[in-house]
Formats: C-alpha cells, sequence, structure tokens
C-alpha cells in the first residue's frame, strides 16, 4: 500500500541576497538529507517521503531548484549544474550543515553528482534513483563499452524543448494545455508503468507548471544538453565520482540508457548497485517511496546511529 501524501508548506530560504529557494522540510536537527527532483517534478515529488525518513532521524530538506515550483527565478539566468549547486551550498550554509547526504533523480541526480565532484568536502555520499552517472565517453569506449543509441522517437521532446523552447511554450498558450503537456511524461510517453499516476495525483504534481514562466524555466536544462544555452561554469561529469553511491533503478521506463551495469562500475566505482526494480519508473519517490525510504535508511544505518 502507498504512503499517504503529506503536503509539506514549503518556506522561502535566502541562499544568497535577494535569491531564495523554497523548502520543503521536516525532522530538524537530524542527520542532514537533501531530496533534489528532477523534471517534469518539483519538490512535491517528494511528498511521500518527507515524513517517513523524518521519523527515522533525518533532517530533510527537498528544495524547489531555481525557477521550479515556489523558487525564486535565476537571478543571473543560469539553469546549468554549477548555478543549482551554487544555490544548494547556500542553503547548507544557512542550514549550518557542513556534511549531507544527497539524493536525487532525474535532473536531480546530476546536480547531485556535479555537487559531489565540485563540493567533495560537503557530500557524504550519494542515492541515485535512476541511471543518472558522469558521462565518461572516452574511458567507455577504452573499456569496450558502446554508446547509448538515441531514441529519436523517445527523445522528440530534446529537440522541442532544447532548440524550440519559446516556440513550444507559445503553443501551450492556455494554463491547461501547459498541465496536459507536463502530464504527459507521467502518461503515454512511458517514463513509467501505466496508470502509476492517478488523475489528483497529476493535478497536484503538475500544477506548478500551469505558470507559462515555470514552463519556460524547466526547459533551460535541455537547452544545455542540446548546447543552445551558456553554462556558468564547466560541468563535473568528466570523473568518476569517489563518495559511497546508493543505485536503484526503475526498470519500466523508456529513458534507460545502454550498458548501465558496465557504465556504473567505471563511472560510480564506490556504488552499490544498480539494483533493479522492476514493476516502478523513472519516478521511484512516488511509485515506490517505502522502498526508496528503507533504501535511504538502510544506506545511512552508520549515521543515523551516531
Amino acid at each position: 500500500m502507498v504512503l499517504p501524501r503529506e503536503v509539506v508548506a514549503p518556506v522561502m530560504v535566502e541562499v544568497r541576497p535577494g535569491h531564495r529557494l523554497a523548502v520543503r522540510r521536516r525532522g530538524e536537527g537530524g542527520v542532514p538529507l537533501l531530496l533534489l527532483h528532477g523534471f517534469p517534478c518539483t519538490s512535491r515529488i517528494w511528498s511521500h517521503n518527507l515524513g517517513p525518513l523524518a521519523e527515522q532521524g533525518f533532517d530533510v530538506v527537498a528544495p524547489d531548484l531555481r525557477g521550479y515550483g515556489d523558487s525564486d527565478f535565476a537571478p543571473d539566468d543560469f539553469y546549468d549544474l554549477n548555478a543549482f549547486g551554487t544555490d544548494l551550498i547556500g542553503l547548507f550554509d544557512q542550514f549550518g550543515w557542513q556534511r549531507v547526504v544527497v539524493a536525487g533523480h532525474d535532473l536531480g541526480a546530476m546536480i547531485a553528482v556535479d555537487l559531489a565532484n565540485r563540493h567533495p568536502d560537503r557530500v557524504d555520499r550519494l542515492v541515485i534513483l535512476d541511471d543518472s552517472m558522469p558521462d565518461l565517453a572516452e574511458t567507455f569506449a577504452a573499456a569496450g563499452i558502446p554508446p547509448t543509441r538515441p531514441k529519436p522517437a523517445v527523445y522528440d521532446y530534446h529537440r522541442l524543448q532544447g532548440n524550440h523552447a519559446e516556440a513550444l511554450v507559445a503553443d501551450l498558450s492556455t494554463p491547461e494545455q501547459r498541465r496536459r503537456y507536463i502530464g504527459d511524461f507521467y502518461g503515454h510517453r512511458m517514463w513509467c508503468p501505466p496508470d502509476a499516476f492517478d488523475e489528483a495525483d497529476l493535478a497536484f504534481l503538475t500544477e506548478p507548471y500551469g505558470d507559462a514562466a515555470r514552463l519556460r524555466a524547466s526547459f533551460a536544462d535541455y537547452e544545455i544538453v542540446m548546447g543552445t544555452r551558456p553554462l556558468s561554469a564547466p560541468e563535473m561529469l568528466d570523473r568518476p565520482v569517489r563518495q559511497r553511491v546508493f543505485l536503484m533503478i526503475g526498470a519500466d521506463q523508456v529513458t534507460l540508457g545502454d550498458h548501465v551495469e558496465e557504465r556504473c562500475a567505471i563511472a560510480l566505482p564506490e556504488a552499490v548497485g544498480p539494483f533493479w526494480v522492476k514493476g516502478a519508473g523513472h519516478f521511484m519517490p512516488w511509485e515506490r517511496p517505502e522502498l526508496v525510504n528503507r533504501a535511504i535508511r538502510s544506506f545511512c544505518g552508520d549515521l543515523l546511529r551516531t
């Protein structure tokens, strides 16, 4: 049985002068645990995790990334991994956190990887809930791992959001159209098993994207992927992650890359996993929250004991 959804009201936290993130927090004073959402989500995707993890002894924080949900838009117009990470380091400093467990999926997982490599003294370990990892193309090739095959029919949104963001937002001219567009990622695009989300779930999760500016900001990551938006700093995805990593992947999604185990052994040399979860897709914090919560608790048992 799925855990009941808990709606934790966000609070605004200033992470640098004049720039704030909306943060959902439970369990203040426990082991610092940061939960990072990806696209097409916001911090709402962690609604089944905040309370149970706080009860286990974590100080759980789920922010809306800059431009997403209720957070401020980027003051410098940057929406790259370094910019997101700079906000998060500011968040750590506001909370007095020195070393943090970081969990993420999709874009949130890639931010976690970049954060671990860019600020290794601040990240204790990672929990990754998909097949995100550093892209070590030359190292993979030298090890005999072929590149992931593109899937044009699946990734058409990459092209649209990365190359034609303004036109796409203009075409989605009403809140209902924008929310329906986002809702499709939970539906016929097959990022997760059929009927993993009911109408009430979709109404809750897509609500922030009814705003055109929010939808536009979420496309910035795809502009970076397609090379049409500048970076504030080079991405730190060109080296293995040296921290401990727990990797759990929903098997029932079309967004998976190829040769995951082989790539993981090189890019995440301290990884536990990957563990494949049948019957789950791209949104495991919502689809399999009990399993995610138990995995995080077990992986961090030493921290909880001390």
